[in-house]
């Protein structure tokens, strides 16, 4: 069910956003029209998915093709001890429908792959970018940008990270990192641990980007704009992206035009 104006339920649960000049009736019935591929539903994808639909977007397609584990209830809000074996979709769907009783939850529960990615991709207004591997990242920003998708990307440090949006005729993910790094070399949160706060932060950044896309304030996205947050110092960093002319996926002579599977930048070392 879409935004309803002449529902008071609707209109009482968005009044705060429907108060805002930038959101206001058309920005919600954007919102309520709105389908938003979430790839990951993990530390990042736990507050991008609570405030979405919390907002009123609707239709949140969640995309993770793990369970939940013990070591990841300090970060992942969606999931309780309970959920520990659950895929994390399933688990993540009641609370979901909880926030917003009008949107629809499609879950899948499986990983993102060269295969699924055009399907689960059509008819999106935006993904999001909750992943943990490079793979991942890479084969997303791919499909996006093969499908004319934005894509709002998120990474992780121990107590921050990054956010930026890419969109079609800005530059990609690969204009900034061209190719994954060697396996190994940039250690994940398994290995030099991460604070859920922090994480909480960035995800929330993730999804008022979203929100900027979907009511049309792509203009004051982080497009073109990488913003780097160290929360312990704490300390904020807004880089210019720009594109890069030579790009393999977007510059003016590029190489990738397909997604192949047996690409190996798509598949987990």
């Amino acid at each position: 069910m879409a935004w309803d104006p002449t529902n008071a339920e609707q209109v009482a649960r968005y009044s705060r956003q429907l108060l805002l000049a930038e959101v206001g009736a058309r920005g919600q019935a954007a919102l309520g029209a709105a389908r938003v591929v979430v790839v990951g539903a993990g530390g990042l994808g736990a507050p991008v998915l609570t405030y979405l639909a919390a907002a009123g977007v609707g239709r949140l397609v969640v995309v993770d093709g793990d369970v939940v584990d013990a070591t990841n209830l300090h970060r992942q809000v969606l999931f309780t001890g309970d959920d520990v074996g659950r895929p994390k979709p399933a688990a993540a769907r009641p609370r979901l429908e909880a926030l917003d009783p009008w949107g629809e939850i499609e879950i899948v529960c499986e990983r993102l792959t060269p295969a699924n990615a055009g399907r689960l991709l059509a008819g999106a207004d935006v993904a999001i970018d909750a992943t943990d591997n490079f793979a991942a990242r890479f084969l997303l920003n791919d499909a996006c940008r093969l499908a004319g998708v934005p894509l709002v990307h998120g990474g992780l440090t121990r107590f921050g990270g990054l956010v930026t949006t890419f969109v079609p005729k800005g530059p990609c993910y690969r204009c900034f990192f061209p190719r994954p790094p060697e396996s190994g070399r940039i250690p994940g949160c398994g290995e030099e641990g991460v604070l859920g706060p922090a994480v909480g932060v960035v995800g929330s950044l993730q999804a008022l980007e979203a929100v900027k896309v979907i009511v049309g304030a792509q203009a004051d996205a982080l497009v073109g704009r990488l913003l780097v947050l160290d929360l312990w110092k704490p300390a904020f960093e807004l880089i210019a992206l720009p594109a890069d002319p030579d790009c393999s996926l977007c510059g003016s002579a590029p190489e990738i035009t397909d997604l192949d599977p047996a690409e190996p930048f798509y598949h987990p070392a």
